[in-house]
C-alpha cells in the first residue's frame, strides 16, 4: 500500500507540475512524496490500533496533537521536524482506530471505503484544478483560519452538547474548509508562498484527515448507522 501511494504521488506530480519553476517543483514533489509516506504510516498505525483495541481518548487526544504540531513548527527546518511529522500522523492514525472499529462492528467496512474514496477524489480533483489553472488562492488564508477555528470550537462544544444537527453541520463545514485549505496550500506552493515541504505536508495531511472523518460521519448519519 505504501509503495502504491508513493507511485501515485509521483505520477500525479510528474503530470501536473510542468511549467513550474525549479523551486516550486521541488517543494511540490517533496510534499507529495512525504504526504504519501505519512499516509501509509498513519494507515499502518491505525491498523495496529485496531488490532490492539485502542480505546477512544476523547478530548485528551488533542493534547499530543497540538504538542506535536507546535514542535513541528519550531523544528520545521531540521530533521526533527520530519520525525515529529511522522509522530503526528501516526498519532492521528492511532486515534482513528477506535472509530474505524466501531463502524466495522456496526456496518462493516463499506462506510470506511466510501469515505476513503470520497477523500481521495476530493484531493486529486482540487489539486489537479489548482495545478492546471494556476489560480492563486493566497487571499483565502485568513478566512480559512478563522473558519476552521470557529468550526473547531463548535466541535468541542458539541462534544458535551451532543446535538445531532450541530454535529452534521460541523462535519459539512469541515469538509468545505478543508477542501479550501487544499486549494490554498497547493496554490501557496506553486506561487512561492510556501517553501517548507514539511509544513505543506502537515497542512494537507490534516485537511485530508478532517475530510475523511467528516465524510465518514455524514455517511454513517445518513445511512442510520
Amino acid at each position: 500500500m505504501a509503495r502504491d501511494s508513493i507511485k501515485t504521488a509521483d505520477a500525479t506530480s510528474a503530470i501536473l507540475t510542468g511549467g513550474l519553476d525549479v523551486s516550486a517543483n521541488k517543494v511540490l514533489r517533496n510534499t507529495y512524496t512525504l504526504l504519501a509516506l505519512t499516509l501509509a504510516f498513519s494507515t499502518l498505525c491505525a491498523a495496529v490500533g485496531m488490532a490492539a483495541g485502542m480505546p477512544h481518548l476523547g478530548l485528551w487526544s488533542l493534547l499530543p496533537f497540538f504538542g506535536l504540531l507546535w514542535g513541528i513548527h519550531k523544528l520545521q527546518d531540521s530533521g526533527w521536524g520530519l520525525v515529529l511529522t511522522f509522530g503526528l500522523t501516526g498519532w492521528l492514525g492511532l486515534m482513528t482506530s477506535p472509530i474505524l472499529n466501531a463502524y466495522i462492528a456496526a456496518t462493516g467496512p463499506q462506510p470506511i471505503l466510501l469515505a476513503f474514496g470520497g477523500t481521495a477524489t476530493i484531493f486529486f480533483a482540487l489539486s489537479a484544478y489548482t495545478l492546471v489553472t494556476r489560480k492563486d488562492f493566497s487571499g483565502w488564508g485568513s478566512f480559512l483560519f478563522i473558519g476552521i477555528l470557529v468550526a473547531f470550537i463548535a466541535a468541542v462544544a458539541n462534544y458535551f452538547l451532543q446535538i445531532t444537527a450541530l454535529a452534521l453541520t460541523v462535519s459539512s463545514v469541515f469538509i468545505l474548509l478543508s477542501s479550501g485549505l487544499i486549494l490554498y496550500q497547493t496554490s501557496q506552493i506553486i506561487h512561492g508562498g510556501e517553501r517548507n515541504y514539511i509544513l505543506a505536508t502537515v497542512t494537507l495531511f490534516v485537511s485530508l484527515y478532517n475530510i475523511f472523518l467528516s465524510l465518514l460521519h455524514l455517511i454513517g448519519a445518513f445511512s442510520d448507522d
